[in-house]
C-alpha cells in the first residue's frame, strides 16, 4: 500500500531523437525499501540460487528470489536496447527539488541504480539506506566519500549515545565496502550474461569505482583531500 509521504524519485531521460524514457521509484519512508508491485513470471536468473553473491547471508530455503535481482530487473529491461554512451538530458524530480544534467546513459543509470540497489532488500547494501534518504544525483567521487564518511561517523555517534561501542577508526566501514566491491563484481558478471546493451553493466562499474575510491581512502588512511575542508574545526 503506497502512502502519501512515500519517497519518490522520477528519472526522465530525453534523447537527441526526442524519445523519452521515464522511470519512477517509490520508497517506503519507514523501511527505506523500494515499493514494488506484484511481480509475476520472474525470469530464472532472478532466483537467489542463480544470482547469489559468494558472501550473501540470505538462506535459499527461505528466499526463492534475490531481492536485488528483482529490483534491477526493471532497469535492465528499461534500458536493454539503449547504448551506454548515448547522450541524454536526465531530469531527476524529487519532492524537494529538481536536478537536470546532460550525461551519457550509463551515468544516468548509475545514479538510478544508486537508489534502487540499497533499497532492494539486499542485506549487504541495506547499510547504505541513509544515503538514499539524502540522494544526490550525479554525485562526484569526492561528494560520495564525504557523504559515506559523514553517514558512518554519525552512526557511530548514535551507537555511543545508545551505550554501544563506536567504530571511530571506521574499520567496519572498510569491511562493508570490501563486501560491496565483491557484490558489484558479481552483479556486473550476472548482468553481462543477460543484457543486450551495456548500460546496466557500465552503471555498476561506475558504482564500483566509487566504492573502490572509498576503500582506497580507508586502506591508505590518506584523507588529505578532504581534511583541508575542516581546518577551522580541527
Amino acid at each position: 500500500m503506497l502512502t502519501e509521504d512515500a519517497l519518490k524519485f522520477n528519472y526522465t531521460f530525453e534523447f537527441i531523437n526526442e524519445n523519452k524514457k521515464n522511470f519512477e521509484i517509490k520508497i517506503d519512508p519507514k523501511t527505506l525499501e523500494v515499493i514494488r508491485g506484484q511481480e509475476k513470471d520472474l525470469p530464472e536468473w532472478t532466483k537467489l540460487k542463480n544470482f547469489k553473491c559468494p558472501h550473501c547471508p540470505l538462506d535459499e530455503s527461505k528466499n526463492k528470489f534475490c531481492p536485488l535481482a528483482i529490483s534491477i530487473r526493471q532497469v535492465l529491461l528499461f534500458f536493454n536496447e539503449t547504448p551506454s554512451f548515448e547522450k541524454a538530458k536526465v531530469t531527476v524530480d524529487s519532492k524537494e527539488r529538481q536536478y537536470v544534467k546532460a550525461v551519457d546513459v550509463q551515468t544516468g543509470v548509475s545514479s538510478l541504480m544508486g537508489i534502487i540497489m540499497p533499497t532492494s532488500g539486499c542485506p549487504i547494501l541495506a547499510k547504505l539506506k541513509p544515503l538514499v534518504k539524502f540522494h544526490l544525483p550525479f554525485s562526484t567521487i569526492e561528494e560520495t566519500e564525504f557523504k559515506v564518511f559523514s553517514m558512518y561517523l554519525l552512526a557511530q555517534f548514535l551507537k555511543m549515545k545508545n551505550g554501544k561501542e563506536p567504530d571511530w577508526e571506521m574499520k567496519n566501514l572498510n569491511e562493508l565496502y570490501n563486501d560491496i566491491l565483491i557484490l558489484n563484481q558479481n552483479v556486473a558478471e550476472k548482468i553481462s550474461e543477460i543484457e543486450a546493451m551495456d548500460a546496466g553493466i557500465n552503471a555498476v562499474v561506475i558504482l564500483n569505482n566509487f566504492a573502490d575510491s572509498v576503500t582506497f581512502g580507508l586502506d591508505t588512511k590518506d584523507l588529505s583531500h578532504i581534511e583541508g575542508l575542516f581546518k577551522e574545526l580541527i
